[in-house]
């Protein structure tokens, strides 16, 4: 008998992740083998448990989907990462993609997509939602992609803390955390923090809690 597909799960409402796992366990191939409530937890357990595919949701309180994503792949590169988002914009699926995933849908067509998206990923192919038309450019074009630290960044600047507040959290001189903040704004093609943050937001490039 083949193998099953192993797919750890990570949301942080346990209703939706109770509702994945019934879709999953429904198929013959495939096995749900863990579950994290957040993007800091979901780290740790995808290392340990190396499951073949990870569905992950992008907006995650604290640690983003995007960040988890770029650290577990620094460790386990040969995890399929299925990004799930209720945004569709560009910027968005480009910060995906660039951060390491295998395939993005979205959330509102999860019934239709998943498990063949899951297959699919698992299989070593690129899966992208029915609605996104064609795969983003990831360079040249406003919002090419932000390192898993200046993600970090981002979302604390958004949540409102200071340079300094910023440094202590993360353990960075004031200097460096200056550093990633012009280097964001550069990539993003902003120049104002206020800009900054409504586009961070309305792109969905940050968790709002």
């Amino acid at each position: 008998m083949p193998k099953k597909i192993s797919v750890m799960l990570v949301d942080d409402h346990s209703l939706v992740r109770r509702g994945f796992r019934r879709i999953i366990e429904d198929e013959s191939d495939l096995e749900v083998v863990g579950e994290a409530g957040n993007g800091e937890e979901s780290i740790p357990l995808a290392l340990r448990l190396r499951p073949r595919v990870i569905v992950m949701d992008c907006a995650l309180p604290g640690v983003s989907g995007l960040v988890a994503t770029q650290k577990i792949l620094e460790s386990a590169p040969e995890t399929a990462i299925l990004m799930l988002s209720m945004h569709s914009e560009d910027t968005l699926v480009r910060q995906a993609m660039a951060a390491g995933a295998r395939g993005y849908i979205l959330k509102n067509a999860i019934d239709l997509e998943l498990v063949d998206a899951i297959r699919r990923v698992a299989a070593g192919e690129k899966v992208l939602a029915s609605q996104l038309t064609r795969e983003p450019g990831l360079k040249g074009e406003r919002g090419a992609s932000l390192t898993a630290r200046e993600l970090e960044v981002l979302q604390l600047i958004v949540s409102g803390k200071s340079n300094k507040e910023i440094a202590s959290q993360l353990d960075l001189s004031v200097n460096t955390v200056a550093v990633h903040r012009a280097n964001i704004m550069d990539t993003l093609g902003i120049h104002k923090t206020a800009e900054l943050v409504v586009y961070a937001i309305r792109h969905g490039l940050v968790s709002v809690p």
